[in-house]
């Protein structure tokens, strides 16, 4: 097993907050000397069949912990995802159906094997403990905490402030993910800055139930490609797993300078030596910031998908974005009549309906922005109809093409 001061820097690495971190040191200390590994958990509510860079932080962490010998564990929230987690709500989630997170739940499994050993790794659902529950236990779970202590939380908070609604429901959310924490006699939890609170609980009910309190490690919530908001789909700014290595390429291109370090060091496995190397030649001007970013856009790809396909990326990149060229592949939509008046369809509309934009306004805007060409020719007014010809390619944004077929 690794010395303890090379695990705290590996550790370390991109962490916001470790509370406490001299508790981790004599966990880590313990773990040595014994040849005992930590039990590391992280939970993932399935409340969203999709993974992005995004939520790869805290595991890429994991990963970490994994290739240090430690015990990692994921649970998979199926009974919690019913509830649904508060965190950052201004009002109650919709719960989840079983059959919803179920489904959910099997996407998670086939994503976050991308990143995790799958060997290396124990797989749990909550509702293994959860469910048993009797009505007694519960209330002896909720005696362990005040409702004083709940609205110290500052989505409770501010929704009690603003006179908004708080399910009872919703304060069992983070003593049931505490709860998790005993079932598994956790040494360490990770989770996002904004999980604070839920993993604090944790070590709040160990003690209660007798139990060596775990350490909350907080990873940050990464800004997505505008370099200013959250990655988030929602928001269009995010770089999803199961993404082409084009379409993963050219969004990793786009994003801003200053934002390359950070993507570094949070979603790629690049030694940290390294990464500290990269950021001393951006600093000094030894490296450019063009070859930095295609050198990241090239790390995601390959991890994701393959070297190989990294590099026909990247080619495929210079291509159309150097030296003006088209793509080798670009989708075919069928033009038909039911489409077409008079040979010409309202060009938001034409946008809209081959994918190319996801509503007719975001296509207006699109059109206003001067990103819209059709056969390399600017399209700048959102009323125009377009006389459509087979073989027409229209291309939206920097990387979206479409040839016509009528």
């Amino acid at each position: 097993m690794v010395g303890v001061e090379r695990q705290m820097e590996i550790i370390r690495r991109g962490a916001v907050e470790i509370v406490p971190e001299e508790e981790l040191v004599e966990k880590l200390k313990r773990s040595v000397s014994t040849g005992k590994p930590l039990k590391i958990k992280l939970g993932l509510d399935p409340t969203a069949p999709d993974i992005h860079l995004g939520h790869t932080v805290v595991l890429h962490k994991m990963r970490q912990f994994q290739e240090l010998g430690h015990q990692v564990i994921i649970i998979l929230g199926d009974f919690t995802a019913r509830i649904g987690d508060p965190t950052g709500k201004s009002e109650t989630r919709k719960q989840l159906t079983e059959e919803q997170v179920k489904e959910n739940a099997g996407t998670y499994q086939r994503q976050i094997f991308k990143i995790l050993d799958p060997e290396k790794t124990k797989l749990v659902f909550n509702s293994q403990w959860l469910a048993p529950l009797t009505f007694a236990q519960i209330i002896e779970l909720a005696a362990k905490y005040t409702v004083a202590r709940m609205l110290e939380r500052e989505d409770f908070a501010k929704r009690y402030r603003e006179n908004l609604p708080i399910s009872v429901h919703e304060f069992f959310y983070p003593l049931m993910q505490g709860y998790d924490s005993v079932a598994l006699e956790a040494d360490v939890e990770l989770g996002g800055t904004d999980q604070k609170f839920n993993l604090l609980m944790g070590r709040t009910l160990q003690r209660e139930y007798g139990q060596e309190p775990q350490i909350a490690l907080m990873m940050p919530i990464i800004e997505g490609l505008d370099g200013v908001q959250k990655m988030s789909k929602s928001l269009g700014n995010y770089i999803g797993i199961d993404e082409s290595p084009r379409e993963m390429y050219g969004k990793t291109m786009s994003l801003p300078d200053e934002l390359m370090i950070r993507y570094f060091e949070l979603v790629t496995p690049v030694l940290l030596e390294e990464v500290r190397s990269i950021d001393e030649g951006l600093k000094s001007g030894a490296l450019h910031p063009r070859d930095v970013k295609m050198r990241l856009a090239r790390e995601i790809v390959a991890f994701y998908h393959d070297q190989e396909a990294a590099l026909a990326a990247e080619e495929e990149f210079k291509r159309i974005f150097q030296q003006h060229e088209l793509p080798d592949e670009i989708p075919t939509f069928n033009v038909g009549p039911d489409i077409m008046e008079e040979g010409s369809v309202w060009m938001p509309r034409l946008l809209h309906i081959t994918g190319l934009a996801s509503s007719t306004s975001e296509a207006r805007r699109l059109i206003q922005q001067g990103a819209v060409k059709v056969d390399g020719e600017k399209v700048d007014d959102p009323a125009v109809n377009l006389t459509v010809k087979d073989g027409m390619i229209i291309k939206a944004g920097k990387r979206k093409f479409v040839k016509l077929s009528v």
